[in-house]
């Protein structure tokens, strides 16, 4: 997607708004945008500090006009408040606003309707002050009085208890949006609307989202919104409400969007010329000189003994591909044909020949399919026999697979699972490192209220659903963006890898499980060792879903970027990696990359090159398994550096999701390249291959 102007979204770190630069098209105050008034719902007390007593509009009464005093706490209608993201103080459910009766000092606050103007304007401050806008006076309890029905009026500020309000802690995310709609839709841009969400606080923001990534942040009080869209681009579209405190709500229903092509185009590239192979031990280059069109060449298909083995795409598409793990003193063919963006394609070139070399001297030895699945392999982990588990995130349930034979045969389904019409369900595997007598089976999976990590015991090729203990829960999902890995240290603790849940100002919240590296005791219990007393190893995560500890005990991140980078972390303890304000090396907000204490990657990646998910060290070269990037990265790790970078299958598989170590010391590798972002079961055709690695 070719990348607009930014905009500005807002988060609520550590009660400072902070602003975030995401990729978008145009920013909040957009002209274009439809607005109606914020939907507020019933607000919270405000609670005067030195009375401990609750504002009140007297006698419970809506005619405009009437006083506020405070009053005995006791939870009604008169003693509910809510701070608009207009910046009105409200009353009755929003039904009324706070304003002066007079401009004097001295003038009561007293109720009315709501009028949307500057008199009515309020700003709550970081030391419980309640300011007016238009007069910079605070709303005070007259003469310092802590009875019931004492008056409350603008007075000057001064800091004194008398003007200080405590305004309980909001924590109740806004209701998910319904009602999603597009109208106007062109080949490059669109209309999305929907119905407003509540919140106990008010809607301060929507964040619209196509398949995980960001697009833009509008007002609360917008429902309606402009979007720039690719021609002939599949999406699916989503909104986030999200309330002044930073509380998100979980993701609407999806929405899918296809626009048309801007033109018609019938006419196919070229065919492509200059096509030559060559050998290198038992993987071959292909090359070739790129074609024309009308329009604009959109991808190259590489086929081998006329069967296609492969995809170059870009803008413009490259025009090299790499077939790795070939037989040694074997010939092959090759050809290339030419696609535009609606599928006009050429002829396939003329077919060149070429033998491979005597015997592996690549990275890449062999690739061998093992089996195939109709749903999504996610987590793996090899048994002892020499078989391994593979968990199905859609479906839920776990399978054992023999190698040898191809055989797959389910084993039982996690209790508990939910999907959440996106990226969750059943993720992350691990097994005990003592399996061979406890037989626990570690898993992290989505429930109907979060994420949580479990164990359960694997017992005569059988889940033993009875046994399972549920070792840590409360981590935030969200229909993207819920991370999922599993591993075990060198140090016989739980690695856990947490996305944030779509909400940024999780990542810096140390109280907070979500955007964080988690470790944990075998038992679920907090490791006396961690640096901040609980759960969390790291923090300022995205959506990391790589983990793998390398020869020295050092463990390596793979995190999700929204739209312009992708990153791997060396994880140290205790260390913050940026997010919201960094993405990768590219500053977001605040003070950026740039701050002080942010730990930087050891490797970057495009997004259109990397949206890569998990990660494995094998004799410390560091693979990683991208899925828009269709390709296998290839690193050394060299000191705390990442070197000799190398990519293998680029468009041969697909998109690629997880990758582990065999216990011989080569590669699983799986597939996700159907339904892997809709949570519909067995919608998928995914392949599990065993990789041969090089010395």
């Amino acid at each position: 997607m070719q990348r607009k102007a930014s905009l500005k979204i807002h988060y609520l770190l550590a009660g400072v708004l902070v602003a975030v630069t995401a990729c978008g098209e145009k920013p909040e105050n957009d002209p274009e945008l439809q607005t109606q008034s914020a939907a507020v719902t019933a607000g919270t007390r405000l609670i005067g500090a030195q009375s401990g007593r609750c504002l009140d509009v007297a006698g419970n009464s809506q005619t405009p006009g009437t006083e506020l005093h405070i009053y005995d706490c006791n939870g009604q209608v008169n003693q509910r408040f809510l701070f608009t993201p207009e910046g009105e103080l409200r009353a009755f459910d929003g039904a009324r606003c706070i304003q002066p009766e007079t401009a004097s000092s001295g003038a009561r606050a007293v109720s009315v309707a709501c009028d949307g103007t500057a008199n009515q304007q309020w700003v709550r401050n970081t030391n419980g002050a309640v300011v007016h806008t238009a007069s910079a006076r605070c709303l005070d309890v007259s003469g310092q009085a802590t009875a019931n029905s004492s008056s409350v009026i603008l007075w000057t500020c001064n800091g004194q208890t008398n003007q200080r309000w405590s305004f309980p802690a909001d924590t109740q995310a806004p209701t998910v949006p319904t009602g999603l709609a597009l109208s106007n839709v062109t080949c490059n841009s669109a209309t999305l609307s929907w119905s407003p969400s509540t919140d106990n606080q008010g809607v301060a923001f929507y964040d619209v989202y196509h398949d995980g990534q960001l697009m833009k942040s509008v007002s609360g009080a917008v429902v309606s919104t402009g979007l720039t869209v690719v021609p002939g681009a599949t999406w699916g579209l989503y909104v986030n409400a999200r309330d002044a405190a930073g509380n998100v709500s979980q993701g609407s229903a999806t929405l899918s969007i296809t626009p048309p092509q801007c033109q018609v185009d019938t006419q196919a590239p070229s065919i492509p010329t200059g096509v030559a192979a060559t050998a290198n031990g038992t993987s071959v280059t292909v090359t070739w000189s790129a074609s024309t069109d009308n329009v604009g060449v959109s991808a190259y298909d590489v086929f081998r003994g006329g069967v296609k083995i492969g995809t170059v795409s870009g803008s413009p598409p490259g025009t090299t591909f790499i077939d790795s793990g070939l037989s040694a003193n074997t010939a092959y063919s090759y050809a290339v044909l030419a696609r535009d963006a609606q599928a006009n394609a050429s002829a396939q070139s003329t077919a060149v020949t070429v033998t491979t070399g005597q015997a592996c001297a690549n990275a890449v030895c062999s690739v061998t399919q093992v089996a195939t699945d109709t749903d999504i392999p996610w987590g793996l982990v090899n048994l002892p026999d020499g078989s391994v588990l593979y968990g199905r995130r859609d479906a839920q349930d776990i399978v054992r697979l023999d190698p040898a034979t191809g055989q797959k045969t389910s084993v039982g389904t996690v209790p508990n699972v939910q999907s959440t019409d996106g990226e969750g369900g059943l993720m992350g595997l691990a097994l005990s490192p003592t399996f061979s007598t406890d037989r626990w089976l570690y898993v992290m999976h989505t429930s109907p209220t979060d994420n949580r990590i479990v164990r359960l015991r694997y017992e005569n090729n059988a889940l033993n659903t009875a046994s399972l203990q549920v070792l840590l829960q409360g981590i935030g999902r969200n229909k993207f963006h819920n991370g999922g890995r599993l591993r075990f240290g060198p140090d016989g603790k739980l690695y856990a890898s947490t996305g944030d849940a779509q909400n940024g100002a999780y990542a810096q919240d140390l109280n907070n499980l979500a955007g964080k590296v988690l470790r944990l005791n075998t038992d679920g219990t907090v490791p006396s060792d961690n640096p901040f007393g609980n759960y969390v190893w790291s923090y300022g995560h995205r959506n990391p879903q790589g983990l793998a500890f390398d020869s020295q005990g050092r463990l390596w991140e793979q995190e999700f970027g929204n739209s312009v980078m992708d990153e791997t972390n060396l994880i140290q303890k205790g260390g913050n990696y940026g997010w919201p304000n960094c993405e990768g090396t590219v500053s977001q907000g605040g003070s950026g990359c740039a701050t002080a204490g942010y730990i930087a990657p050891k490797q970057t990646y495009s997004t259109a090159d990397g949206s890569c998910s998990g990660i494995a060290v094998v004799r410390d070269v560091l693979y990683v398994a991208c899925a828009r990037g269709t390709r296998l990265y290839r690193e050394v790790i060299s000191g705390s550096s990442l070197t000799n970078v190398q990519q293998f299958f680029v468009g041969t598989y697909g998109r690629l999701r997880t990758v582990e170590p065999t216990l011989d010391g080569n590669l699983w590798m799986t597939t996700t390249n159907q339904g892997d972002k809709d949570s519909i079961p067995n919608n998928s055709n995914e392949k599990i291959f065993r990789v041969v690695l090089g010395q």
